[in-house]
């Protein structure tokens, strides 16, 4: 079945990014424009759902459904709280500020597992020069709630360069992590690492090598456990795709997108069988699958 993508949302000038679904509507970032934007799935209608989010890229719902971001600009992960107000669960790592948290995920124990890549020019005026970034790593971490209140920071990846989207399997014994190296001298690789008992990650496997060509951006889970990804470039290649890779990283499907650089997906719909696409151009997409995402199981916001 090939997949047709329909405009919702035309380019408005910068990136949008982070599509995550949320009973009836879905929620993405438009980054330049520091807006959280909101479509209602019943009438197509989008409206800014919240204003100032310096520069957050990826979203992700917690156990009680507030919002999880990654907010690039402000070198940190918050949580948006029904009232407006702004919680900070993590903007420092031993002393020294994250590069630009790019995007995320919680699993069961209600631990959140985000990126920290540095992408120039991508959060703001800081951005745009590499010797801004305090720390000497580009690295994936653990975040766990303290007694206290507080989130506790924990490193997990030591090989990574830009690592970009991330997603649990089924049983969440696996991370796969999109290596998204910029650089010719950087891998542009789907990984996936075992998840130890003690929350640390185990030697990564590569499923997939994307060469010279832009690698993964986002991606997402359907029901079977295979992974629907974001990829490619208008340069070469495949092209602006969508892959459908099994757990192993075989290749299932791969379809076109209408844009120049698919940047993240996500399923949607009351089925949850609607594919959600944004692009570095600014569009948001919408194709109707025979795929089913993994249903999250959040409360409403």
């Amino acid at each position: 079945m090939s997949w047709n993508f329909e405009i919702l949302q035309e380019p408005y000038g910068g990136v949008s990014e982070g599509p995550v679904w949320l009973e009836g509507a879905l929620y993405y970032t438009q980054i330049q424009a520091c807006r959280l934007m909101k479509l209602d799935a019943a009438s197509d209608a989008i409206t800014v759902h919240r204003d100032g989010t310096n520069y957050a890229n990826g979203l992700c719902p917690d156990a009680e459904g507030n919002l999880l971001a990654c907010e690039g600009g402000g070198r940190r992960v918050v949580r948006y709280e029904a009232d407006e107000s702004v919680i900070v669960l993590a903007d420092v790592f031993e002393g020294r500020a994250l590069n630009m948290p790019n995007d995320l995920v919680t699993d069961p124990q209600g631990r959140v597992w985000f990126t920290d890549p540095f992408y120039e020019g991508a959060a703001g005026p800081f951005s745009y020069d590499r010797a801004n970034m305090a720390l000497d790593h580009e690295s994936v971490y653990r975040l766990e709630p303290g007694d206290d209140g507080k989130w506790n920071i924990h490193r997990v990846t030591f090989d990574t360069t830009r690592p970009n989207g991330l997603l649990f399997s089924l049983d969440h014994r696996t991370l796969y992590v999109a290596q998204s190296g910029r650089r010719a001298d950087e891998y542009r690789q789907l990984r996936a690492y075992p998840v130890n008992a003690d929350g640390s990650l185990g030697e990564s496997m590569v499923l997939h090598d994307f060469g010279e060509h832009r690698g993964i951006d986002g991606m997402r889970l359907d029901t079977d456990g295979n992974i629907v990804a974001t990829a490619g470039w208008e340069l070469g290649g495949s092209g602006p795709s969508i892959y459908v890779f099994t757990p192993d990283g075989e290749i299932l499907e791969h379809h076109d997108v209408p844009c120049t650089r698919p940047t993240n997906c996500c399923f949607g719909g009351d089925d949850l069988t609607d594919l959600y696409v944004t692009s570095i151009e600014g569009h948001l997409f919408r194709a109707r699958t025979e795929r089913q995402g993994r249903r999250l199981p959040i409360a409403v916001l």
